[in-house]
């Protein structure tokens, strides 16, 4: 896990190293504005303000720790800003969708669960409205509580524009998958919502990957796996078909391993169940991962046109330009190319891109 590092010093080590400059201060009104339909759609992109990352340490904390999440350019500051605008253009990157994992709002006690999922919700979508070109919200929900979760989803969709949900791949060590979400699945479904799944940062759940440090290397990708694996077996993308399910990091490990998965399938899978290759064509993934021939093996298992552009920011802060260069890379059609970056993410959020991100004053929503 990430130390505490003060701003002052992690400012100073990005300028030593390049990342920074200190040419003229870029002026977040003046900043162009794309073209409709035109540009990168990032739907893999952190927002950390500290006022919510604060609240979670007062009640407890997320279940990874705020630690990975501070002091990394991602929240609401005019120097973080200004950075992230700074590497969305020089990617080609013109909308983020932002959410705040891993730092889910999932409290044990309902009051601090909901206040918390209130203020993340508010502060993400107060700042769509100050940049609606350049950003959208995926809403989170303060789970396990579920009757709280469903009017949160209501508040974020209908109040704020909230364009869907981002949820995590267990709850306080419960498979997202589990039947006691199946409330939240089918209001997702009803509304024919999109939800973005990203680890928890609990190393699945595995003392033997959180005690070697590799939560995140190791850890995060077999989460996204897991999870994939317990929804095809829960049922999930049939039983709840008008939901759009985008999965982080291309599914983990799931193109690797795909022809063993079929052959094995009767191991883990109901019976006169599809094979995992088959209901794997169900869901979304972001390209998260970087590596090339990763991202060609996702391409063929799942088809291109089930893939989307993700930066995992501001994690991959400084290969922002990688993250977009890389789809470009591996052989793919320039069509192919085209609705990875943005036209598949746009299709799947046509229907609130004219509406715009809409938001009450924090504090006033009962």
């Amino acid at each position: 896990m990430n130390a505490h590092v003060p701003r002052r010093t992690l400012l100073q080590s990005f300028l030593a190293a390049g990342i920074l400059n200190t040419g003229p201060s870029l002026k977040l009104d003046t900043l162009p504005r794309p073209g409709k339909n035109s540009g990168a759609v990032d739907i893999h992109a952190h927002y950390f303000p500290a006022e919510y990352l604060d609240m979670l340490d007062r009640f407890g904390g997320s279940e990874t720790g705020t630690s990975i999440s501070r002091n990394c350019l991602a929240g609401k500051t005019p120097g973080d800003l200004e950075y992230r605008f700074r590497v969305m253009a020089e990617a080609g990157i013109d909308m983020q969708v932002l959410s705040v994992p891993p730092q889910f709002p999932y409290l044990e006690k309902e009051q601090n669960a909901v206040e918390a999922a209130r203020l993340a919700n508010d502060l993400c979508a107060d700042l769509a409205q100050q940049y609606p070109d350049r950003f959208r919200v995926f809403a989170c929900f303060p789970l396990p509580h579920m009757d709280a979760s469903l009017r949160e989803l209501a508040r974020g969709i209908d109040e704020l524009g909230a364009v869907g949900a981002a949820v995590g791949t267990t709850v306080r060590g419960k498979s997202i998958a589990d039947p006691a979400f199946d409330p939240l699945f089918a209001e997702l479904d009803r509304r024919n919502a999109i939800l973005f799944i990203h680890p928890t940062g609990v190393s699945a759940c595995s003392s033997c990957i959180s005690e070697s440090g590799l939560t995140w290397p190791v850890g995060a990708p077999f989460e996204d796996t897991v999870c994939m694996l317990q929804m095809m077996r829960a049922g999930v993308p049939r039983r709840y078909p008008n939901v759009k399910i985008i999965m982080s990091h291309l599914g983990g490990t799931l193109p690797f391993l795909i022809r063993r998965l079929d052959l094995q399938a009767s191991m883990f899978m109901p019976k006169d169940s599809e094979k995992p290759s088959v209901l794997a064509r169900l869901f979304w993934y972001d390209t998260v991962n970087g590596h090339a021939p990763a991202l060609r093996d996702a391409c063929d298992c799942y088809g291109a046109d089930r893939v989307v552009l993700g930066t995992d920011y501001p994690y991959w802060r400084t290969e922002m330009r990688l993250c977009v260069d890389f789809v470009k890379e591996i052989g793919l059609t320039a069509p192919d190319v085209a609705a990875i970056l943005g036209g598949t993410a746009r299709e799947l959020l046509a229907r609130h891109l004219d509406k715009g991100p809409r938001r009450r004053r924090i504090g006033t929503a009962k």
